[in-house]
């Protein structure tokens, strides 16, 4: 593998998306509203532990929370080749933000249960199922340059992971100090200046799909075209793995934060925090980045080192050295998908983005809740430390079988690289393009 393509003065770059009045809106406000977002996150665990005591209907609550996404993903995706994009954002907020206000309404009055809360898991997964696909779908729009796109792609993580580092360390506090109640009510308002910055944002009409071919055939040709081409689909399948056996640590915290480490809502906030923090250094380090140079190459050593660092956090008795192993797990999971997610958006046709990207989200979003119910209920038997380290053994195990198909995967993108600009020079040898590790775009 060669030299990653990052040098000192990539530093300077790390923040050119935001030159673009668009994203610089829908970064600002989506910045404040993720931090109500992980606030809401952790708390929901916490809450579910104390009233249950269940390592199960831990695992059970993060299933309702994320199994609709592999459902509505798929359609959503189809429907945002079609319709305005933005829009469909801004319809999401509001519920999300009506999700939120119910949510603190049945705590701060004391009569939440399980129910509810796996109810309204269900209500916020179906709206996130569709709002998730397309929103990756509208981050091209954003950005006036191609070329900044995978930096907004970057960008996009370090707020997702910034917002994972300051709130559930707020979380943690406001719960140990005013109850869950507080935390659900600050997530509700948090929607307020997303959705000012999104009513803000102008871009212009974009070209729909000519003819009147029904929904049903759009998504048909979209899992024809995503599972037909090599490059996509094994990024696809990789995620989904990772996604599948190792993302459920995160429904599993509270378990190793108050029988494993034996703390409580401040340590689980900074197990979050620091998964958090290793995923925001990971965010700037993609960000710094100046082209796609070795990206191929990237994404199965980096599911590989976040599965090592799984196995290194499920193993340790102490609290420093798990908040240690946890950051290096948020690090390799945050390059892994911001890897994957910029070699996806470079390479795929802008008239089936929004499908590619609803794979996408499935793989994320719709296979953890399948783990995260398999993950409670193995806990349950053979203890939390034993699930998350088999976990991320086969982490481990996808990374290497991953690592075998770039050699395939470069012969089919270096291609379209050539033809889009993105490579100086078409005759590339093979060898090149086996990690991806293409020269640099002109200009």
């Amino acid at each position: 593998m060669s030299p990653v393509n990052c040098d000192p003065s990539g530093l300077r770059l790390i923040f050119r998306a935001l030159r673009h009045k668009n994203y610089r809106l829908y970064f600002t406000g989506q910045s404040v509203s993720l931090m109500g977002t992980w606030m809401q996150r952790i708390t929901v665990g916490w809450l579910v532990y104390r009233l249950t005591d269940s390592p199960f209907l831990l695992g059970v609550v993060g299933f309702a929370g994320q199994i609709p996404t592999f459902f509505m993903a798929p359609l959503a995706g189809a429907l945002s080749d079609r319709w305005n994009r933005l829009r469909i954002i801004q319809v999401m907020q509001y519920l999300a933000m009506a999700q939120a206000a119910v949510l603190a309404v049945l705590v701060l009055t004391d009569v939440v249960t399980v129910t509810h809360v796996i109810v309204l898991s269900v209500v916020l997964a179906v709206v996130n199922g569709f709002d998730m696909p397309v929103r990756q779908a509208f981050t091209v729009e954003m950005v006036d340059r191609k070329e900044d796109l995978g930096n907004a792609i970057a960008l996009n993580s370090s707020m997702f992971n910034a917002a994972r580092l300051i709130g559930p360390s707020v979380a943690g506090i406001l719960i140990a100090t005013m109850g869950e109640g507080i935390c659900f009510l600050v997530n509700a308002l948090s929607y307020i200046p997303v959705i000012f910055a999104l009513r803000a944002i102008k871009v212009p009409p974009r070209r729909r799909p000519h003819g009147q071919t029904h929904v049903l055939r759009d998504l048909k040709d979209g899992v024809s075209y995503a599972f037909g081409f090599t490059p996509i689909k094994y990024i696809i399948l990789l995620l989904a793995l990772i996604s599948l056996v190792g993302m459920p640590y995160q429904v599993l915290m509270p378990v190793f934060a108050r029988d494993v480490l034996h703390g409580g809502p401040h340590t689980l906030g900074f197990l979050v925090g620091a998964s958090g923090v290793g995923a925001i250094i990971g965010a700037f380090y993609m960000a710094a980045r100046k082209s796609v140079r070795g990206l191929g190459s990237m994404i199965p050593v980096m599911s590989g080192l976040f599965g090592v660092g799984l196995i290194a956090f499920s193993l340790s008795p102490n609290v420093w050295l798990s908040y240690f192993f946890v950051a290096v797990a948020g690090f390799g999971m945050i390059v892994h998908m911001a890897s994957s997610n910029t070699v996806m958006q470079t390479v795929v046709d802008d008239g089936k983005r929004g499908r590619v990207m609803s794979f996408y989200t499935m793989s994320f979003m719709g296979m953890a809740p399948l783990g995260s119910l398999a993950a409670g209920s193995l806990a349950g038997t053979i203890g939390a430390p034993y699930t998350l380290a088999m976990g991320g053994a086969l982490a481990v195990v996808g990374a290497l079988l991953f690592a075998r198909k770039l050699p395939e995967m470069g012969k089919a993108v270096l291609p379209i690289y050539a033809r889009e600009g993105i490579i100086q020079e078409p005759g590339l040898g093979i060898q090149e393009g086996t990690q991806f590790n293409l020269p640099k775009r002109r200009g």
